[in-house]
């Protein structure tokens, strides 16, 4: 198969459904006139019917059934491919002038990852590109992911990579529909976020569809997509309903220690913060991302058991893995924290992060 999509067949005409009343009323030798004798419509109907002026209507097609002996569903069938056709024409028209939209969205990129298919043909492709992102029009796209309201939209990727952010988000709100979940729990959530807390310690392709089955019975979506080029974001959340919120997840810095302060980062906004804005991780410095940053880091870490560990111990693999079997959690989240928190040079004890690849 080429890189391609062949082009799907679509006419650039539309036939109105009055040429095959025409065709059929010459094969029995039936006049206009007497068409419109027999059905009762005017004669000037009967014409402007065959030059597809005026639509044939349901009642019209009962008349042609009873004079005609062709079933109405035929003539309503004609007539509604004829609008179909007729519409689809004018949206190409249309569309034709925003071919250059095209430009502000990684079509190459969300290929290449088989969100959408590849046409040649460059109307095909715009069409594909708002199938995918569930509008009409470039028009609306921009009202949907430009409201100045949203709290994502304040951050610099955003400003730099719209399409490419947009498209990254589109697709975590895509697979947060298909995952089914009980309606949003926050003291259910927070029992899970501490069972999650332990399932820190096992291997990826155990704890992924181990939390995504915690989550989603307390309310909340939890998906994993590969970041884009050119966007430098390790999470989102937002509410796709009052019920259920989205925790969107990357794998931008391959190590288990980041993963995890991102999911319980967002995982402080869905509990914190209100329902209404879209948070995207690392790129906002106001009040509710330190609120976040500082749940998460506590969550993870009791602020008193760190303070504790980092005046009396001695930094080494031994007492980090010691520390950690305390507190029940990946001794790569303590080497990050020590890390950030320049308690440990970010050369020293990277052995004790769990590297994280797609596979």
């Amino acid at each position: 198969m080429s890189k391609a999509t062949q082009n799907q067949f679509m006419p650039n005409y539309a036939v109105p459904p009055g040429e095959t009343l025409l065709d059929t009323l010459e094969a029995i030798g039936m006049s206009q006139a007497e068409l419109a004798n027999r059905t009762g419509r005017p004669k000037k109907t009967i014409n402007e019917i065959i030059k597809g002026k005026v639509e044939i209507t349901s009642e019209t097609a009962l008349q042609l059934e009873r004079v005609l002996g062709i079933p109405a569903g035929f003539w309503n069938n004609l007539e509604r491919n004829y609008q179909d056709a007729k519409a689809r024409l004018a949206e190409q028209e249309r569309l034709m002038h925003h071919i250059a939209w095209l430009r502000e969205i990684p079509v190459a990129t969300m290929v290449k990852q088989g969100w959408i298919q590849p046409f040649r043909d460059k109307v095909q492709q715009l069409q594909e590109v708002l199938n995918y992102f569930g509008v009409a029009s470039p028009e609306l796209w921009q009202a949907r992911w430009h409201d100045p309201g949203v709290a994502y939209r304040e951050s610099s990727s955003f400003r730099s990579h719209p399409g490419a952010v947009a498209a990254w988000l589109r697709k975590g709100e895509l697979e947060a529909h298909r995952i089914a979940s009980s309606p949003f729990d926050p003291t259910k959530f927070k029992e899970v976020l501490g069972r999650i807390r332990g399932i820190t310690r096992h291997l990826p392709e155990d704890f992924q569809p181990e939390i995504e089955r915690l989550c989603a019975e307390a309310g909340v979506a939890v998906v994993i997509v590969p970041e884009l080029p050119n966007i430098r974001i390790s999470g989102a959340t937002w509410w796709l309903n009052p019920n259920k919120a989205v925790i969107l997840l990357t794998l931008r810095y391959k190590s288990d220690d980041q993963l995890w302060f991102s999911f319980f980062h967002e995982a402080g906004h869905i509990l914190l913060h209100g329902k209404k804005d879209v948070f995207l991780e690392g790129e906002l410095s106001d009040g509710k991302e330190e609120e976040a940053n500082s749940f998460a880091g506590d969550f993870l870490i009791p602020a008193r058991k760190y303070q504790q560990f980092i005046t009396t111990a001695t930094l080494s693999k031994m007492t980090i893995h010691s520390f950690a079997d305390e507190l029940g959690i990946a001794p790569g989240i303590i080497v990050g924290r020590l890390q950030h928190d320049k308690r440990l040079p970010f050369t020293h004890c990277n052995e004790l992060k769990r590297k994280l690849v797609w596979k």
